[in-house]
Order: structure tokens, then sequence, then C-alpha cells
């Protein structure tokens, strides 16, 4: 995939520099401020499905086993799910379900941005000459597994379909979808604002088609070059140079973002066991004293 993107942009390299260095110091912050809050938003989505499938981790402790998964999701999106319910186990193993109902929770999610993307896939039929009946079909079958997995939900007696819980209640659902919602409209518009920035009269419409092509190829062991791939395959013939400094730079603050919320996963992980630290010491004089 990288090699495809050097053939394209060669020749168009002093292009590419100038798309590159037109986005702002202030947009790139903002950029990464909504990466981060589609990171929130999503982790606490996951900690609403493990909650609902019985768990009782603490907030704190499954935001930073969800920040450790964001820096595996860099790498490859299956990835970042293991390393995320791997942290988890390891973090909280007696707070935490088991693998398989932490496997199942992330399903729920899944489902809510699936059924969104089909929605949204309208957005595909221009720039990938799609038949205007495709997202029809899209339609359909998220509506089917969606309902699949709303009846796998209510069923009990096996700890994968615990994982499902969360779409029990109508309750959970709805909170569900609007916390999927603020990650993907944060993403959304983060698409678009480094669009602009570039000099590419991109609409909204055109930020969502960039979106689920950038979820799409990330299923596959691409790397780092997902961002520009998607907005070139989407936008190309709006400027090959400028769309791929866009999606370059949709990588760059992805990345920073997510390393961010790393950053304070690790930070609160050390504050905490100093805190624990410190409050064992201070109970070590008082039992010495009472015994």
């Amino acid at each position: 995939m990288a090699g495809a993107l050097a053939f394209v942009l060669a020749g168009r390299r002093h292009q590419f520099a100038t798309a590159l260095s037109s986005a702002s110091i202030v947009v790139l912050a903002l950029a990464t401020a909504l990466q981060v809050v589609a990171l929130l938003a999503r982790t606490e989505a996951w900690h609403r499905t493990i909650c609902a499938a019985g768990g009782t981790v603490a907030r704190r402790v499954l935001y930073r086993a969800s920040a450790m998964g964001y820096v595996g999701s860099i790498l490859n999106t299956q990835i970042g799910v293991a390393a995320r319910i791997a942290a988890l186990r390891r973090a909280s193993p007696s707070e935490s379900p088991g693998v398989s109902t932490l496997i199942a929770a992330e399903f729920p999610i899944l489902a809510v941005e699936a059924m969104l993307a089909a929605i949204a896939s309208f957005t595909l039929i221009g720039p990938l000459g799609l038949p205007w009946w495709l997202p029809l079909v899209a339609l359909a079958v998220m509506g089917a597994l969606s309902a699949g997995l709303r009846h796998l939900a209510l069923r009990t007696g096996r700890e994968l379909w615990n994982g499902l819980a969360v779409l029990r209640s109508m309750r959970g659902g709805r909170g569900l979808i609007g916390l999927v919602l603020i990650a993907v409209f944060a993403q959304i518009f983060r698409n678009w604002l480094l669009l602009q920035a570039v000099g590419v009269n991109a609409s909204l419409l055109d930020a969502i088609a960039v979106l689920i092509a950038m979820v799409a190829i990330a299923q596959l062991p691409v790397g780092p070059t997902v961002g520009a791939a998607a907005a070139v395959l989407i936008l190309g013939h709006n400027g090959v140079a400028a769309v791929a400094a866009a999606g370059v730079l949709t990588t760059v603050t992805g990345t920073v973002g997510g390393l961010a919320f790393a950053g304070w996963a690790g930070a609160d992980r050390v504050w905490s066991g100093r805190r624990t630290r410190a409050a064992l010491r201070r109970l070590q004089p008082s039992a010495v004293r009472d015994g």
C-alpha cells in the first residue's frame, strides 16, 4: 500500500509538501482533540457493555486498558482489540468477565458502527461507482444481523451471550448508540477539518465516505498508510497530492491522540501505584501499635 501511494505521488512531492504545511497548528490540535473525544466516547461505550455483562471493573482501570489497546490499533485493528482485552484481564482479572464474554462485548459496538456505515454507504456510490441498490442491500443485511444479535442477547445460559447483555434493554441500547454516535461524528468532523485545511473543498458527506473507507481498509494489514489510501480512493479526483496530505494528517493526528490517551494511562497507573504504596506505609505504623 505504501509503495502504491509513493508511485501515485511521484512527481507531486512539492504539491504534497505544500499541502502538508498548509494545515495550521490550531487545526492540528483541534483534530487531535477530536480524536481523543472519539476514543473516550468509544471507551465509555465499551465500559457500558462490560458492566452490562456483569463486570465490576473500575472505570479508571478500564480506561487505562482501553488506552493500551489503542496503541496496538495503530498497527492493526485486531491487534488493538486483543491488546485491550489482554490489558483488562491482566489489570483486573477478578472484576472483569471472561475472555469469551469480553470478545462478545465488542459486537454491540461494532454492530452500531456497521449499521451507521450501512446507512451512510450511499456516500460511496459516486466515488466508487457502486450500483445505487447496494446501500439498500447493506442496510438490509445489517438490519438482519442486528436483529440476530438482539435475539442472542436475550438468551441465557452461556457465558458468551453475556457480552451482548447491553442489548437486552432499550435504555442500554440507546445509551450505546449515543456514545458511538459521538465517536463517529468526532471522526467525521476531524476528516472534514483536515480536508479543508489542505485546500480540498470536501463536504461532510465526503468526510463520511473517507471514514467508511478508512475503517474498511484498516481491517487489512496495511499499517499507517490507511488514512492516505482511504482519502485518495474516495477523493483522489480532487487532487491526489492534497488529498493524500489530508490522509497523512488524519493518521498523524489519530496517532498523536492515541498516544496522548496512552500517556495519560501510563501516568495514571504510576500515580495510582504511588498513592497505594503511600497508603500502605501509613497503615503499617498503626498496625504495629495495634499489635
